[in-house]
């Protein structure tokens, strides 16, 4: 029996996945409304090109973010919406990409010429490529044709793939950096949530205690990173940056935002209570 979207593995309507499926689809809605409706007058084909690329990195780190949620707030139903996270990151990158050849008015060989005489536009379809194969890997048959060994191992390129796109939208952003270094922060807040949860468990990784120095930790190389990040590609000072973190002249800085956060979710995990043990299951997109 051929599911759809909003219904479980056992064909019933799932509320989780409708909420979730109409909550993916409300970007790319909006992004249509405004390139009708003249919001995106001034650059409207570069604007559109920013915007589904944007939403393309929020969810890739949306999916990655499903198995902290899971073990921290004991929420083992969010397993059925990461498969479709996952696929909406890769629809979302190949509109962006979609877009781009449009402003180039479909000339593909142009279009291949730019990608490979531009870094940020290589590396941006590189994460691309390995969304693609990621997406058309995600199926249940897929898992059995593989196996979940294999499977498993092949999703963790999701993680490249992140990595890849940051990159990209670091380079994509110029001087204007602040939105990426958050994301920066944040996507190591993830990856050291699961070196935690590799190497100690899903209990003690997802701790209150374990949270709070993630978060610390998080926010302290994400400071530090910024100021090298200034220090190799701008003009700036990197002390100057870094020492930027505590005058609160400008307002807060990424690693602030990022700190807050891993505070967010250290205070929720006490509220919450102890921690159940979940391991990742094999029947979703992203690992």
């Amino acid at each position: 029996m051929t599911n759809f979207p909003w219904c479980d593995r056992s064909g019933r309507f799932s509320p989780l996945k409708a909420a979730t499926f109409a909550g993916l689809l409300l970007p790319a809605l909006a992004a249509a409304i405004d390139l009708l409706d003249g919001s995106f007058a001034a650059e409207p084909a570069k604007q559109t090109i920013h915007a589904l690329g944007l939403w393309t990195i929020r969810l890739i780190l949306l999916a990655l973010a499903v198995t902290p949620a899971m073990q921290i707030f004991r929420l083992p139903k969010l397993i059925l919406v990461r498969r479709m996270i996952g696929v909406a990151a890769f629809a979302y990158g190949t509109a962006h990409l979609c877009a781009y050849v449009a402003q180039q008015n479909f000339d593909l060989a142009h279009v291949a010429h730019e990608i490979g005489a531009r870094f940020y536009l290589a590396l941006g379809l590189g994460a691309l490529l390995m969304l693609a194969a990621l997406a058309a890997t995600s199926t249940d048959a897929m898992i059995r044709r593989m196996g979940a060994r294999r499977w498993r191992l092949l999703h963790r390129a999701v993680y490249l793939a992140a990595a890849l796109g940051l990159v990209h939208y670091f380079i994509q952003s110029k001087l204007v950096v602040t939105e990426p270094t958050i994301f920066a922060g944040l996507f190591l807040w993830l990856m050291l949530y699961r070196a935690l949860l590799w190497t100690a468990g899903a209990r003690r990784a997802a701790r209150p205690q374990a949270l709070a120095l993630l978060g610390l930790a998080s926010a302290a190389l994400t400071m530090t990173g910024e100021a090298i990040g200034y220090t190799l590609f701008t003009p700036a000072d990197g002390i100057q940056v870094f020492a930027a973190n505590f005058t609160f002249v400008a307002g807060l800085r990424p690693g602030w935002f990022v700190l807050l956060f891993g505070a967010a979710v250290a205070g929720a995990a006490v509220i919450r209570g102890p921690v159940m043990s979940v391991q990742p299951l094999a029947r979703s997109a992203v690992p």
